[in-house]
């Protein structure tokens, strides 16, 4: 996929091409912000001994992933798993609260230029992240987004029981996810903003796909 500057607001092709709905559908690690997020999130709620040792036992895992022998989705549930069994989810509710407060900095200001562009023209915004919603859900809407499709965690009674609340919304998943949150979705002109492999599936389906659209 080409790379387009961002700077490029006033180019005809971003420009609505028919009467229909528009929705803006973005990535949120690497797209919107200039780094990833999951795995700081962990340093913050777990601390770095009980995350580094975590990681250490999944050592193998993690090399699978890197050379792309082992499956993505797999290992962070082995990740959740070790580190959310048991954990109270108040506790963690107020880290994700702290930690998007945090974070707002690192919101690549081309990105967040886009984003208020959208919204001026009155666009249905959707974060789409393999992130979790326990920071994501305060910093979406701290961004102004109208709909959230993420990765979420599972609960019983008040504490985490260490599984994920349904697939790790990544690749695949984000098409159908958002296909499952407009219905039809021929019925709407799509903007989607990516960053990496696991955006190809939701870049796909665009109307407007722009992967690496902000300056990198």
């Amino acid at each position: 996929m080409a790379h387009q500057k961002s700077a490029i607001y006033d180019d005809m092709s971003l420009q609505p091409t028919s009467e229909r709905n528009i929705v803006a559908a973005f990535d949120f690690d690497v797209t919107i912000t200039t780094k990833d997020t999951f795995v700081p999130f962990l340093y913050r709620a777990f601390g770095g001994n009980r995350v580094r040792s975590t990681f250490s036992k999944l050592s193998l895992d993690a090399m699978g992933v890197v050379l792309g022998l082992s499956n993505r989705d797999r290992f962070k549930e082995k990740v959740v798993a070790a580190l959310f069994l048991g954990e109270p989810i108040d506790r963690l509710r107020q880290e994700g609260q702290e930690y998007a407060k945090s974070i707002v900095g690192l919101v690549r200001p081309s990105a967040m230029r886009r984003i208020e562009w959208h919204k001026e023209q009155g666009h249905r915004l959707v974060m789409v992240s393999a992130s979790l919603d326990l920071y994501l859900e305060p910093i979406a809407e701290m961004l102004g987004f109208n709909d959230l499709l993420c990765t979420k965690l599972s609960t019983n009674h008040l504490i985490f029981d260490g599984k994920l609340a349904g697939p790790n919304c990544r690749g695949p998943e984000k098409a159908k996810r958002l296909q499952a949150l407009l219905g039809n979705m021929s019925g709407y002109e799509i903007y989607a903003y990516g960053d990496s492999a696991g955006d190809r599936e939701m870049l796909a389906a665009a109307d407007h796909p722009h992967y690496r659209f902000f300056n990198f």
